[in-house]
């Protein structure tokens, strides 16, 4: 039995390629941590003390465009395409259509698209007016051209599989992604350019900043949760049928989320109205999904005490759901008449983004880095429960900090308050989400080390101590 195991390990670690693992983790986590430090510069310029004014190339409007733009494909990308080249040929059991050449070159792309667009930003102040679609419009046949080849890498192993047995669960969701996220980026950034103008061209843009999230992050993501949880927890998932009931509702009812960013606006109240239904709807497919990761972890809670990539992965479930609850609420015209434009809006992005798909992609990171150098574990636990806790605190902080500044804003609004009123009144709540930005940035640098440490260090510091 022992023989047949490791022949098994060996056939599986020979589908996949740890050097793309590696490359696309890594810039991943370089890439996070700039865009953690764009967004604490930007938040100095609410403070009133930022450090370079009158400097064009870093005033605040473009750092923040790095920022969003960093998060979306520098970070999130990268971190999603590594754990796909470790996900994949292991549930599938095939390689990817092209390791070498392909890999390398889509690797090389992805990288160079980011810098482009951080330098066009930056110093040729070029950039759309689309959050997360802030890359000049002249780089966006590339992003699609590389979305299609991305399609091809990975949707090779999961056609070979589904047509030898039944698809797991995370290739329904990995296999949807693939499909969904070229058409939405061509839709969000050459319909609205070319062929929409006025109120017509607003919805097609909501639409792409939200299915970009709902359409590309989400599917992934769900994926990639429903193959990493069952792995570290050693037990199937709960439902077959909640896997069913969270997969149709997210392609039926997350196509027509975005305009709710736009209510109270010119664009038809039709859309508006659907985009309330819609997002209430997904709401409960949400929740399925939610409820099926739950119920897998119980008998087994104690897990979470020890085991810090599955503490990241329930602790993002957990914020996931708080955010879509509030959501279901945030999305009503009622509410949007208070909290429309306020920080409100700033800390629901940051729980859902940093909160939940960060959590997930740094513990499944976290599960996966070590085992690329044949390590067990990380270099040190202690870093490990220092940069968990930092990163938790930080963000639940940030997101109830900005939560009440919406609220006070909102509420100033329409008491019909002069404007400078609610400026002075949301000043200590920004000074305090700087603060919560520094923890955050704290534990995402005790993270990153943890990582080089673990890929330069012979052995993890428990050994160390041990045999010293």
């Amino acid at each position: 039995m022992a023989t047949t195991a490791t022949a098994t390990e060996v056939q599986v670690t020979n589908l996949v390629n740890y050097t793309l693992v590696k490359l696309h983790v890594g810039m991943g986590l370089f890439f996070f941590i700039i865009v953690a430090l764009m967004g604490f510069l930007y938040s100095l310029q609410l403070d009133g003390i930022y450090p370079f004014p009158g400097i064009e190339f870093l005033s605040p409007g473009r750092v923040r465009m790095i920022h969003t733009a960093g998060a979306a494909y520098g970070f999130l990308v990268n971190m999603f395409t590594g754990l796909l080249y470790w996900a994949v040929p292991r549930f599938t059991g095939y390689k990817v259509f092209d390791e070498k050449y392909l890999g390398m070159f889509m690797f090389i792309g992805l990288q160079a698209a980011v810098l482009i667009t951080v330098v066009a930003i930056l110093f040729l102040g070029q950039a759309d007016n689309v959050e997360w679609g802030e890359t000049p419009w002249w780089i966006d046949p590339v992003i699609v051209a590389w979305l299609l080849l991305h399609a091809v890498q990975f949707g090779t192993p999961i056609l070979k599989a589904s047509q030898r047995a039944p698809l797991y669960v995370s290739g329904w969701y990995i296999a949807a992604m693939l499909v969904w996220t070229p058409l939405v980026v061509f839709m969000g950034n050459f319909i609205p350019r070319f062929w929409s103008a006025g109120s017509g061209a607003g919805a097609v843009q909501s639409t792409f900043i939200h299915d970009l999230v709902g359409l590309y992050v989400t599917p992934v993501a769900w994926g990639l949760m429903y193959y990493f949880v069952p792995v570290i927890m050693k037990k199937p998932m709960w439902s077959h049928g909640l896997s069913l009931l969270g997969f149709w509702g997210l392609a039926f009812f997350y196509p027509m989320n975005g305009v709710h960013h736009f209510l109270w606006s010119p664009i038809p109240m039709f859309a508006q109205y659907s985009a309330v239904f819609a997002t209430v709807a997904i709401e409960f497919a949400v929740t399925s999904v939610l409820i099926n990761f739950m119920m897998t972890l119980r008998g087994s809670a104690e897990v979470l005490k020890y085991n810090v990539p599955l503490r990241y992965m329930y602790t993002g479930a957990i914020f996931y759901w708080i955010t879509c609850f509030q959501c279901a609420f945030h999305v009503t015209l009622t509410f949007q008449k208070v909290i429309h434009f306020t920080d409100w809006v700033t800390g629901h992005a940051h729980l859902i983004m940093f909160g939940t798909f960060g959590m997930w992609v740094l513990g499944m990171a976290e599960y996966v880095w070590p085992r690329l150098f044949g390590k067990e574990t990380m270099y040190s636990k202690g870093m490990s429960e220092g940069a968990y806790w930092l990163l938790t605190i930080g963000v639940i902080a940030m997101f109830v900090d900005l939560t009440a500044a919406g609220l006070v804003e909102g509420f100033d609004w329409i008491g019909l308050n002069p404007w400078i009123d609610s400026v002075n009144f949301a000043k200590p709540f920004w000074y305090f989400r700087s603060v919560a930005g520094i923890m955050m940035i704290t534990g995402l640098l005790m993270y990153a080390m943890n990582f080089y440490k673990t890929a330069t260090a012979g052995k993890g510091l428990e050994a160390q101590l041990r045999n010293a």
